[in-house]
Parts: structure tokens; C-alpha cells; sequence
């Protein structure tokens, strides 16, 4: 059995789909950012670094935190939705896995920060982390021209982990940018169809997350905002 321990956004939501897709037995456990629940030293124990997703795979005594390795560990496990076993092969999912760790999430994140949470208007920011979220979905969007999925014509882990992030892309940047980036919504429009894509959407619902952004939920997903200067 995986503990999964779980919050409806888009890492935890790839990791949600990739437990689906792969058949694992696992056990959604609920961490409600906006009450905090990530700072608890139980949660803690999981992940030193507060943050969902995280899983303990009980079977193998591995405990793991980070969406990104926690693919690539779900992928060596069931031996699905990874490459071909060549060198080429595992660079091209290695090399697009962290453009997405590392360039599309870390900017969309800040992105959604400056545009609706900041506490003061930022132009500057909010002009920076929009612009880089758009380059990195036309990088994406050319080569979801040539291929039908990210690797070529295998659905992988890659795609799981776009996934997470396209979803919420019109609350980031508003209802036309599907029309700039017509091959990501086609990728997108086809893992929506699978059922273990409505799977996951149907987890959310299982719980009862706080929905109010208020002082207590600024608090805890903004910590740095009320924190003193180092």
C-alpha cells in the first residue's frame, strides 16, 4: 500500500494521475494547505520541506517527497509509462521531465503568485513570471507539433507531469491561451479523456479542502509575507 498524502494542486494532481494510470493500491490522505496542516510534525516526518505531494510506499519502506521523483520512482517500480531502454531514450525523458520540474512549474507557481496573491501590485514580477510561462509553453507547444506525445509516440510520465500544470494554465494566464498553444490543448484534451484522468478529478471531491483565502490561509501558503527579516 502507498500513503499518498495529497492537496488538489497541480503536483500532487501528477502524482494522483500517475498513481491511477499504473494500477497501485494507495491511500489518499488529505493535507490542507490553507488550515496549515503541512507544518505538522507528523507531515514533517514525511517531508522535512512542508510541501505536498509526498507518498510512503509501505510495501518497499521507501518514503519519497517531490512530484518529479515521485514519478520517476512509480515508473521504475511498475516498469510502466517509462522510454525505451537506451541511453537516448532516457535523456529525452530525463532532459524534458526537468524542464518541467525546473522551468514550468517553479514559473507558473510564481506566476499565479504575482498575478493573484501578492500582497501589493508588482508589474515587474508579474510581467517576468507570465512571459517566461509563455516561452516555455511554445517550446512545448513545438514539440507537441511533431509528436504526438512529449517522447514521440509514447505516452510517459512527461506528459503526466505536464498534465499537472496545463490544467490550471487559464487561470494563469487567461481564458484565449489555449488558442497560442492549439498542440499542448490536444495533449491535454486526450489525458482529460482517460479514466484515470477523471479518476483523479473525482478525488478532490472526496474531501472537504478549505476554499477561503483568508488571513489564516495567507498565513500558511504565504508564510514569508508575516516572517520577519533573516
Amino acid at each position: 500500500m502507498i500513503r499518498f498524502y495529497y492537496h488538489p494542486a497541480p503536483n500532487p494532481a501528477k502524482v494522483a494521475l500517475c498513481l491511477e494510470e499504473m494500477g497501485f493500491a494507495y491511500q489518499p490522505l488529505a493535507i490542507d494547505t490553507r488550515r496549515g496542516e503541512q507544518f505538522s510534525s507528523e507531515f514533517r516526518a514525511v517531508n522535512p520541506n512542508a510541501k505536498t505531494p509526498a507518498i510512503v510506499d509501505e510495501d518497499e519502506g521507501a518514503t519519497l517527497f517531490d512530484s518529479n521523483a515521485i514519478l520517476l520512482y512509480l515508473a521504475e517500480k511498475s516498469g510502466q509509462f517509462f522510454c525505451e531502454d537506451t541511453a537516448a531514450a532516457r535523456g529525452q525523458l530525463y532532459a524534458w521531465l526537468m524542464f518541467i520540474a525546473t522551468g514550468v512549474g517553479p514559473y507558473s507557481g510564481q506566476a499565479v503568485h504575482f498575478t493573484h496573491h501578492a500582497p501589493e501590485p508588482n508589474d515587474y514580477a508579474k510581467h517576468r513570471y507570465q512571459y517566461e510561462v509563455t516561452r516555455h509553453y511554445a517550446v512545448l507547444n513545438d514539440q507537441l507539433s511533431e509528436h504526438r506525445y512529449l517522447l514521440g509516440d509514447r505516452y510517459t510520465i512527461v506528459d503526466m507531469a505536464l498534465w499537472g500544470w496545463a490544467g490550471p494554465l487559464s487561470f494563469i494566464m487567461g481564458d484565449d491561451i489555449w488558442q497560442r498553444f492549439p498542440n499542448v490543448k490536444r495533449l491535454q484534451d486526450e489525458i482529460n479523456a482517460r479514466p484515470a484522468a477523471q479518476r483523479t478529478a473525482e478525488l478532490r471531491d472526496r474531501f472537504s479542502f478549505k476554499q477561503e483565502m483568508d488571513e489564516e490561509s495567507r498565513q500558511n501558503m504565504f508564510p514569508q509575507n508575516f516572517a520577519a527579516a533573516p
